[in-house]
């Protein structure tokens, strides 16, 4: 908790113009992000030849046009995070399987990053696929999703992201599983 009123400490005092907080602000964010890309690449250690170090850097790129300058807080650069690492991951994924090398590489087991599926194989176009398709019924439980398995934002550091209360995510979360459950189930993959 320390570290999270820390981060959000650093961003209060850029936002008010003290240049020196944003160095400070980009360690502290760098270190979330590669502890972030360690937890979502470890399961793929021994297949993936992406290091957290270099989808940190691509999450870097993508975030560098962002208007940085508007993020609130930790919870709310994690969620903006969040999308970019996703679209980092995909990316790579898809650019994997077109290479025709590697491409078990697409294979995440969501067990380690969804706690209801029981160590379950899904491929992460299927996952991309079924997650538009969710936010196509319901944009918020998509975000939930989201943010809850590509920033590992906890249930309530989720709900002061989205400005919900912490009961909406809860509920948006059971069904969110439930829905990505049997609709990954259905996957030809």
């Amino acid at each position: 908790m320390a570290r999270t009123d820390e981060i959000t400490r650093a961003f209060l005092r850029w936002r008010d113009g003290e240049e020196p907080a944003r160095e400070e602000l980009a360690t502290l964010l760098y270190d979330e992000l590669r502890a972030l890309a360690r937890f979502q690449l470890r399961e793929q250690a021994e297949r993936a030849t992406l290091q957290p170090t270099a989808l940190v850097h691509e999450v870097y790129l993508k975030l560098h046009g962002a208007e940085s300058s508007r993020w609130r807080d930790r919870e709310h650069f994690l969620a903006v995070a969040a999308t970019a690492m996703r679209q980092v991951l995909i990316d790579y994924a898809r650019a994997k399987q077109a290479d025709k090398r590697g491409g078990e590489w697409r294979r995440a087991t969501l067990d380690s990053m969804l706690e209801f599926m029981a160590a379950r194989d899904v491929d992460v176009e299927d996952l991309e696929r079924a997650l538009v398709k969710l936010s196509g019924l319901s944009a918020r439980q998509a975000r939930v999703v989201e943010l809850r398995v590509f920033a590992g934002l906890t249930i309530e550091e989720t709900a002061r992201a989205l400005g919900s209360g912490v009961t909406t995510v809860k509920s948006d979360w059971t069904f969110a599983q439930a829905w990505l459950k049997r609709e990954l189930a259905r996957s030809p993959s």
